[in-house]
């Protein structure tokens, strides 16, 4: 799947550069926060703020804006998408080993 997350970057980072789209990280990190936002929202209504959770709907275009925006951020930042994701599976996998629970331990 990482070598998959890292082809998905360079298409998003050709658009940006096709598009002329390129932003300082600081305006693609306020991007990314927006349009999770945006599906939190989606989402919070789709089940009634959660009176309903079995009504739970998640917009397929909007969770694709916000892998859009990670796309475009880590690009921005020159970080390999791909491999950020292999180094957070590994820690996940290390937490479970260790705790029994892959939880983010905050």
């Amino acid at each position: 799947m990482p070598e998959d997350l890292s082809t998905a970057q360079q298409q998003v980072a050709n658009f940006l550069d096709e598009n002329e789209m390129h932003a300082p990280p600081a305006y693609r990190l306020l991007d990314l926060a927006a349009e999770v936002g945006e599906v939190a929202a989606d989402t919070a209504k789709s089940s009634e703020y959660g009176d309903s959770p079995g009504s739970l709907s998640v917009p397929t275009d909007e969770l694709g804006d916000a892998l859009f925006a990670l796309l475009a951020l880590a690009d921005e930042l020159d970080v390999d998408a791909g491999d950020a994701l292999e180094t957070s599976l590994s820690k996940y996998g290390s937490r479970s080993e260790e705790a029994g629970d892959a939880g983010s331990g905050a």
